[in-house]
């Protein structure tokens, strides 16, 4: 027995869902689709990537490899670099190597 007096199994209050059905046939409103999943990959990635607004530009710094680095150089050392190599920056020495040398085109 309820004591607030509804019956949860009413229908009064829900179209039935034939009428729906019809009803939304001749609907002059337009539906909008909400891709949540791209929303969400958005929310996650701005959370690993940071708020890019937020952060500080930085001036760029001097290059800690020399300019006159060649490749034989990084090849025939064993010595370890004073310090850490941006990725960004070896990657753009290898690449000016390889078009000097032809391998990348």
């Amino acid at each position: 027995m309820e004591t607030n007096g509804t019956n949860h199994h009413s229908r009064e209050n829900r179209p039935s869902t034939g009428s729906n059905n019809a009803n939304r046939g001749q609907s002059t409103e337009k539906e909008v689709f909400v891709n949540h999943a791209q929303m969400t990959w958005h929310e996650v990635r701005r959370q690993w990537a940071g708020d890019q607004s937020q952060k500080s530009k930085r001036m760029p710094r001097e290059p800690i490899m020399s300019w006159t680095t060649t490749y034989e150089d990084l090849l025939c050392s064993t010595e370890r670099f004073q310090q850490p190599i941006p990725l960004a920056e070896m990657v753009d020495f290898l690449v000016d190597t390889w078009h000097e040398e032809g391998l990348y085109d």
